[in-house]
């Protein structure tokens, strides 16, 4: 199975790969988000090692039961032939409804069908207020006039 853009990235693959992993995550689909990662891809996201698209799958549910209205930004940092470093930042509220942004860094590798074999993710977050929110499209893939990373001032 391929998954374009395929690898060596330019700067316009690298950014379309970058947007189309925002756009799936957004969507909150575990399947869907885990057939962009090899079968035997690893992770590093905090303090939480997966690996394989099944762990991914019920990482991925388990995150998105906890982290409601879900909304992220994704921005392309540096990439090489096979590896993209990516910056993001996103808002959810949990279940008593306190808000959070997190802020981080990704570092993406790739295999030769364009499946990521390899994502490693730091990640922070802190409270904010709902009046603090700026992520404020509706449900799913980000608006393309909306504000990117660096227009929001992240």
């Amino acid at each position: 199975m391929q998954r374009p853009p395929l690898p060596p990235f330019t700067q316009d693959t690298a950014a379309q790969k970058v947007r189309l992993a925002e756009d799936a995550w957004n969507h909150r689909d575990p399947e869907r988000v885990s057939m962009a990662y090899t079968e035997d891809s690893q992770w590093r996201n905090r303090a939480e090692f997966i690996t394989g698209r099944q762990e991914i799958r019920e990482f991925l549910t388990r995150k998105w039961t906890r982290e409601l209205d879900y909304r992220l930004v994704k921005e392309l940092w540096a990439f090489t032939e096979n590896r993209i470093a990516v910056r993001f930042a996103y808002e959810f509220r949990d279940d008593s409804g306190q808000w959070f942004r997190a802020y981080g860094n990704e570092n993406w590798e790739f295999d030769e069908n364009g499946l990521m074999r390899r994502r490693i993710a730091s990640i922070n977050e802190h409270t904010i207020t709902e009046s603090e929110r700026v992520m404020l499209w509706p449900q799913g893939r980000r608006p393309d006039d909306y504000a990117s990373l660096t227009e929001l001032g992240f």
